[in-house]
């Protein structure tokens, strides 16, 4: 059959064997033993086993291989296998749990009850290797996955050496070591000086999972295959960059590692790092691995290293208290958490304003920002262009319209690309409005992008080091976050905690990517449109217009949001926390909580405020501008005609629609 015109239905008809060998056509990994050195550990269970499991579902192992898990704990071959059995269907993506392929993946598990420290169990784990390389033909290659903290990394390395498991006398031997990659770069330099003297730097894989994400990858491809984009790729074209991740959750059962680690070392200084290197590189003369982190050093060695005095202008830290989760119930603040110092002076937030010292990106200034206990989920880079001149478009309503262009990568959830440009809306006035264009993975290909490792531990296997830090890129990594640390750990913090569990992060962050045309993006304003009664019955597309409007402001208990007197132009919609309405004379004249809004009637008629607005508690708010309204109405005046209604029988206030759309046109 010809390939260019199967159906679906043929497609369903395709063995799994036939697409296992698609899969295999290109760089199959070679025949390997998997050591996994404290294979009893909560990795091996929730990602090492199963994502190998889904390699093998997916015809991405070899033919031949073996796994052996090593640690102390008291199990046989046999229990190990029955623990691993229970977990694996737990934790793997696969939709349907295939039985059989598990029945045959599994009895290529074995395990190795022994001590690190013990010099015998390395005699003994030398014998079962060999016996397993001729059982099951993986032609002596061997890799070492360090599931264990950065403590017994040189201890394992010690006894692999004394029974010369690490040269390369006949198969490949190669290591992957987990992060942290030290606690700051005195133990950075010497963590890595401990194992190049028993590996060779090409034999060493640091693995950080972040760079095997689908979206992260396809950074390189979307920057390198797409001549449209390239020539834009530099200070002339983009105004600054933004990097985003954010969890829920807290620390959780994390608290004594999390303690002693802090956001800065767990995430900015190696995931998102990670991926600002890949966004800002050097176009690589090649795709082999070491042109790839040849150009990425460059980079971060290009990033200008903060002076103590800088820290505190260019560098905000946060620490969550009590809260509320996603299901309403309480949420301990940090200080409470498990393991955790009750005195904890440790960052759970922070952002990082930095600069990057090369002729590509001079003046551009890029935006990190990490945090846990956050309102949301979201791992994302947005790319924010220059604003278009304003003289080209004078004389026309369009010459006040202009606004930037953004392009957004989400790296999770929904993995997708999305490109924000303007748009002159249909009619005879030159009137603009920014739309939208969105790729999603899982529109795009039917194939649902694995985790992380399953990438990492594919590449490892085929001798690809391209997603894995050198030991340079390591160092050069905590040279530029340890004048920070050195800041924050001779100062004490004096606001913490300084966010509650479930809000947007610190307010001294919504302040860092100023002047005003520099703002963090809103993450969920369409959930919150949808909430406002003024925006009932609006469709899909029209709560999506508006919500590209929406910015994100963030106030403290006690700070005046809006000043009695003061002209109203602005709507804001409380996604959390309450303010006071207070009136003339100082009283309080009502309350406003998470959900509701105020300033609706700013949006329809100007007028003075006829009463202030203070924040009760911490508040994070979406401020509507009422330009930004209005761009969005003129192309629905069905809708304006119908806040013109919901003004006169809400507010008592007459406005005839066209003049007000032309008095903001």
């Amino acid at each position: 059959m010809d390939v260019n015109v199967m159906n679906d239905q043929s497609m369903q008809d395709v063995s799994p064997d036939f697409l296992s060998a698609l899969n295999l056509q290109e760089d199959a990994p070679d025949p390997c033993i998997i050591v996994v050195f404290g294979a009893s550990g909560d990795l091996t269970k929730r990602l090492l086993i199963p994502s190998l499991f889904n390699l093998y579902c997916d015809g991405l192992l070899p033919d031949f291989f073996a796994i052996l898990g090593m640690a102390m704990d008291d199990y046989t071959t046999e229990s190990f296998r029955v623990r691993m059995s229970t977990d694996v269907q737990k934790y793997s993506r696969q939709e349907q749990f295939d039985e059989t392929a598990w029945a045959n993946f599994c009895d290529r598990i074995h395990y190795l009850q022994a001590r690190f420290d013990d010099a015998d169990a390395f005699v003994q784990l030398k014998a079962l290797l060999q016996t397993l390389d001729t059982r099951y033909s993986t032609d002596s290659n061997v890799l070492f996955y360090m599931a264990t903290p950065p403590a017994v990394f040189g201890m394992i390395s010690s006894g692999l050496e004394s029974i010369g498991m690490n040269a390369e006398n006949e198969g490949w031997r190669r290591i992957i070591v987990e992060k942290p990659f030290g606690m700051d770069l005195s133990s950075a330099l010497s963590l890595n000086e401990e194992i190049l003297s028993y590996w060779k730097e090409q034999q060493v894989y640091r693995i950080d999972h972040y760079l095997g994400k689908e979206t992260v990858q396809n950074l390189l491809a979307f920057r390198f295959a797409n001549g449209m984009f390239e020539p834009l790729w530099n200070r002339t074209h983009i105004d600054h960059i933004q990097i985003t991740a954010t969890e829920q959750v807290g620390v959780e059962w994390r608290g004594g590692y999390y303690d002693k680690s802090g956001v800065m070392r767990d995430m900015i200084q190696n995931h998102l790092f990670q991926m600002m290197a890949y966004l800002c590189m050097e176009p690589p003369t090649t795709f082999d691995p070491e042109a790839i982190r040849n150009e990425k050093y460059k980079l971060l060695s290009a990033v200008r290293i903060l002076k103590p005095e800088e820290v505190r202008y260019h560098a905000v830290r946060g620490q969550y208290d009590e809260g509320v989760n996603l299901d309403g119930s309480p949420a301990k603040a940090y200080r409470d958490e498990h393991l955790v110092d009750p005195h904890s002076n440790t960052e759970t937030y922070a952002a990082l304003k930095l600069r990057i010292d090369n002729w590509r990106w001079h003046g551009v200034p890029v935006f990190l920002r990490s945090g846990k206990g956050l309102r949301t989920k979201s791992t994302e880079i947005v790319v924010q262009f220059r604003r278009a001149p304003e003289f080209t478009f004078r004389g026309t309503p369009a010459s006040s319209q202009l606004e930037a262009n953004q392009l957004i990568f989400r790296i999770q959830p929904n993995e997708g690309i999305e490109i924000r440009f303007l748009a002159k809306r249909p009619g005879p006035s030159m009137h603009m409005r920014k739309v939208n264009m969105n790729f999603e993975y899982d529109e795009a290909f039917s194939a649902h992008p694995g985790t992380g490792y399953e990438t990492m531990l594919y590449d490892c296997m085929r001798g690809d080091a391209s997603l894995f830090s050198r030991s340079d890129l390591v160092e050069t990594s905590w040279r530029i976050v340890q004048p920070v640390l050195d800041v924050w750990g001779e100062e004490r913090a004096r606001d913490f905690p300084n966010y509650p569990f479930g809000s947007w992060g610190p307010k001294a962050a919504f302040s860092l990517p100023s002047p005003d045309h520099r703002r963090w993006l809103a993450r969920t304003p369409k959930q919150a449109l949808e909430r406002v009664p003024m925006f009932e019955g609006s469709s899909k597309t029209m709560i999506n217009a508006f919500a590209m409007m929406l910015k994100p402001v963030v106030f403290n208990a006690g700070d005046e949001i809006a000043r009695l007197g003061t002209e109203g132009r602005e709507l804001y919609i409380i996604e959390m926390g309450s303010v006071d309405v207070i009136d003339p004379e100082g009283n309080v004249v009502t309350t406003l909580s998470g959900g509701q809004v105020f300033g609706e009637l700013s949006l329809l008629v100007t007028k003075e405020r006829r009463a202030s607005v203070r924040a009760v508690t911490y508040c994070a708010l979406y401020m509507m501008e009422k330009r930004d309204f209005c761009k969005v109405l003129m192309d629905r005046p069905h809708f304006a005609q119908k806040l013109m209604q919901v003004a006169r029988e809400r507010y008592n206030v007459i406005v005839d629609a066209h003049e007000w759309l032309d008095s903001e046109g």
